[in-house]
């Protein structure tokens, strides 16, 4: 469950919370449509889990490891997708899943950064951003298939 308003992820086992993690979603307002950058609300499910065995701090372009550590690129003001991704996809017709609403057409992740320093502000163009070693632990814990509400 991902909670937009306290910047918070927890991480639930059955109803048993297991862990409540700090996050970053959007700077700009929650919203599901395509092109708004903003953290897409509504029920989804993993679709797909990228990166198992990467080293931590592991750059990705297009879902792809570069082979770089965010630490040998010069600073960049974008966020960088770091470590594990966690695609979403959305569930509900017309919210977040199909046409100018589909979370998963606009390539929305749970993923790392190398902004660790700033999660839990506002920071991210649409995704759910993590610390890296925070996404391997939740990687690890969840499969594809798995549910995530994000509300507010």
């Amino acid at each position: 469950m991902v909670r937009i308003s306290t910047s918070t992820l927890q991480f639930f086992r059955g109803r048993e919370l297991v862990k409540s993690y700090v996050i970053s979603t959007s700077r700009l307002p929650p919203s599901n449509l395509k092109g708004s950058l903003g953290t897409p609300r509504g029920l989804h499910f993993i679709a797909e889990r990228i990166g198992a065995g990467q080293p931590v701090g592991t750059v990705f372009k297009s879902r792809i490891p570069t082979g770089h550590h965010f630490r040998e690129l010069p600073e960049s003001e974008s966020n960088l997708i770091t470590t594990r991704i966690l695609w979403l996809k959305g569930l509900e017709a017309g919210v977040n899943l199909g046409g100018d609403v589909d979370t998963y057409d606009r390539y929305v992740y749970i993923h790392g950064t190398q902004k660790e320093a700033q999660i839990g502000q506002p920071l991210s163009a649409g995704c759910v951003l993590m610390t890296n070693l925070e996404i391997i632990e939740l990687f690890e814990e969840v499969r594809t298939g798995d549910l995530v509400w994000i509300g507010d």
